[in-house]
Parts: C-alpha cells; sequence; structure tokens
C-alpha cells in the first residue's frame, strides 16, 4: 500500500509512473499551484526553447524554497519525479504525498545502487528525473552546499544536465499580485565521464541564470 512506512520508497517501480500519478501531479502542480504562481507571484518563464524534446536530462535547478519542486513541474512539459531526503519519509501525510508524486527517497550522503537504478527508471517510464544539487535551501544571493551526486547521476545514465536559475520563490506571499517568481532555464549541459567538470558548468550556468554567486566551503 502506498501509506506502507516499510515500503522502500528509495526504489520505485516503472508500472508506478503511471496515468493515475501523472494526472494527480498535472492537477496539483499544474493546475492548483500555476494558480498561485501566475496570481500571487506574477510568474515568469524564460528559456523554455532550451528543454529537450526527448526525457535524457535531469532538471536541475537552484533551491530557495518549497515552491520549488512544484514550480518546476508547473513550467516543464514532461512529468518529473524528484528525489526527497528520506528523513521527509517519517511523516505519514509527506510520504503519501511524495509517493503520488512521483517522487521518491534518498541518503544525500550516499548514492545508493536503488538510487541510480531509480533514475534509470525513471528515464524508461517517459518522465524525467529532477533534483537540487544544493540538497537543501540556499540563501538568496549565494550559490554554496553543492553535491557532486547529480553529475554523478548524469554521468551513470548518460543524462544531460538542464540548469534552471529560479527567483523569488523564497518571499511568501498571498495577495494577489504581491510577488514575482522568475524560472530562467539554461541550455543543456551535456553528460561527460568528467564528473568535476559538470558540476563547474552547472554553477557557472546557474551564476549566469540567477545572478547569484558560487560561495565555496
Amino acid at each position: 500500500m502506498f501509506w506502507d512506512k516499510e515500503k522502500n520508497y528509495a526504489k520505485r517501480d516503472a508500472s508506478e509512473f503511471n496515468w493515475a500519478r501523472s494526472l494527480f501531479q498535472i492537477l496539483v502542480c499544474k493546475f492548483f499551484y500555476m494558480i498561485r504562481y501566475k496570481f500571487v507571484y506574477r510568474l515568469e518563464v524564460h528559456g523554455l526553447e532550451n528543454v529537450p524534446k526527448d526525457n535524457h536530462y535531469i532538471v536541475c535547478p537552484n533551491h530557495l524554497s518549497t515552491l520549488d519542486p512544484p514550480l518546476m513541474v508547473a513550467v516543464m512539459p514532461r512529468r518529473i519525479s524528484f528525489m526527497a531526503k528520506k528523513e521527509l519519509y517519517d511523516n505519514f501525510f509527506l510520504r503519501w504525498w511524495f509517493d503520488w508524486l512521483g517522487a521518491f527517497a534518498v541518503n544525500r550522503e550516499k548514492l545508493g545502487p536503488s538510487t541510480i537504478k531509480t533514475a534509470r527508471t525513471i528515464i524508461d517510464s517517459k518522465w524525467v528525473l529532477g533534483l537540487f544539487p544544493q540538497g537543501t535551501r540556499g540563501e538568496v544571493g549565494e550559490i554554496k552546499g553543492i553535491s557532486k551526486g547529480f553529475a554523478t547521476l548524469a554521468k551513470s545514465t548518460k543524462c544531460g544536465i538542464l540548469p534552471v536559475g529560479i527567483l523569488g520563490t523564497q518571499e511568501v506571499k498571498r495577495l494577489p499580485f504581491s510577488g514575482k517568481i522568475i524560472v530562467n532555464i539554461g541550455e543543456i549541459i551535456p553528460y561527460s565521464d568528467n564528473v568535476e567538470e559538470m558540476v563547474e558548468k552547472w554553477i557557472e550556468s546557474i551564476q549566469k541564470l540567477t545572478g547569484f554567486k558560487y560561495v565555496k566551503e
């Protein structure tokens, strides 16, 4: 059952990326969340022409708030399965919510075999893999806390990296047209065997797309 705490949420079967989860994701993100983005935050999206026609890429945005994952699903043409840190699955509602939105659990300290296998399953299902290289929410104006796991996955799955710059989601707004969200989609970064190079290219691209500065830790 989808509410079973004993289920391995780091491993997903291709059959789970079905019409039911697709419909659920569309209703939640492309309809309900999009209303908020359009009429509260005055959403602007630039660079959709940079999104590949196939699904052999990983969506890799900077991370400012909990609005970011549904925002990516709302603006991208394909369904996206995001990684979520495994600790979030201890909560019953979040476990159910992430499960039905097509997300899967991951150990941020180490990408296990199940993570790589699930990533390949997502590609085979025609969905797109999504993850935040920063791992956790960052500060406005800074890019830091970057894990190399996204580049390792790109290498393992032979997928390009789609850098996406997000601006404005950190501001909690509720009144109509009181906020502003800008999504800037960059050019695809081709996968290579050089993980460090892919990480550097992502940082460079995100700096251009957001105006933020990379802070080395």
